[in-house]
């Protein structure tokens, strides 16, 4: 009951600043796409690694089945989606500036028992590429992701300052049908206690979405494969599949839901390891906020 009031609690209070980024008036060209043509347009940037839309990003993730404990797992995950212009950037390209935070329950052993706390955050600072350009549908970006030791028990994080390279890439080119990558590298460097192992792990998170119509779509883009370099570090292969839905009402920003089931298909040296897991998530976007 605990963890769930916690988590409740967390979700009211980031839900309590959406209205702050609310108010803004129509852009002229959010008025000059037809109705079907934005929600298509919005089912896709809101999967997009490199999405240039303002967004408040809020999912639940829940584990009723774990590999090596009869413990549930859950994960609330909060992201805020900050894209930054060439003319208030440092780069005289697009930046992405995306923080992400969670609230972890883990399991405590092979039992029963969990324990709730903050986990690590984690920030990346994507660059999008000018080449090969957007009338080819195909965008790339890369740039620093950074790991910070936030946890507040030693079961939700791991323990170690992080930095590594990430990159994206997106084809947009078949119409309601989104196709790519995000991959990333963070690499310990230095560590909050002195028995807390070297972190080298590539996580490839893979996009495929197709719109159906009516607001509706279809994705498989909310798995992580995880690969650790180090000897002995887990590998971890997950299949996800969900639908979403994107709903547009007269002055309320976009807002995207959706529901998506997750199994791991193959896992290497990972003793205690997620088994099933079902995502619930919530996403509301600000298409005119741009304070920059």
């Amino acid at each position: 009951m605990r963890a769930r009031a916690r988590v409740s609690s967390v979700l009211l209070a980031i839900a309590a600043l959406a209205p702050i980024l609310v108010g803004a008036p129509r852009s002229l060209a959010a008025e000059e796409e037809t109705p079907s043509q934005r929600i298509v347009r919005l089912a896709e940037e809101f999967s997009d690694p490199l999405t240039t839309l303002p967004q408040l990003f809020l999912q639940d993730a829940y584990t009723p089945s774990n590999y090596g404990t009869s413990a549930q797992a859950n994960r609330v995950i909060a992201r805020i989606i900050v894209p930054r212009v060439p003319k208030f950037s440092l780069l005289p390209f697009v930046q992405l500036v995306r923080p992400s935070f969670s609230l972890v329950t883990a399991p405590t052993g092979k039992g029963s028992e969990t324990t709730t706390a903050f986990g690590d955050m984690q920030l990346f600072d994507l660059g999008v590429l000018p080449w090969p350009g957007r009338e080819t549908g195909l965008l790339m970006g890369a740039g620093p992701v950074f790991v910070f030791p936030t946890a507040t028990n030693r079961l939700a994080g791991q323990g170690s300052w992080q930095v590594g390279p990430a990159f994206a890439a997106i084809y947009k080119g078949i119409p309601g049908v989104l196709l790519g990558c995000l991959v990333q590298n963070p690499i310990s460097f230095a560590y909050t206690a002195p028995d807390r192992p070297p972190v080298s792990t590539l996580l490839f998170q893979p996009v495929l979405l197709g719109y159906l119509g009516r607001g509706f779509y279809v994705k498989s883009a909310d798995s992580t494969w995880s690969v650790g370099w180090r000897r002995g570090n887990a590998t971890l292969l997950p299949l996800s599949a969900g639908i979403g839905y994107v709903m547009l009402r007269e002055d309320w920003p976009p807002i995207n839901a959706f529901v998506s089931g997750e199994w791991l298909a193959y896992r290497q040296n990972a003793p205690v390891a997620p088994q099933t897991t079902v995502r619930f998530g919530l996403t509301m976007a600000f298409p005119d906020w741009r304070p920059w």
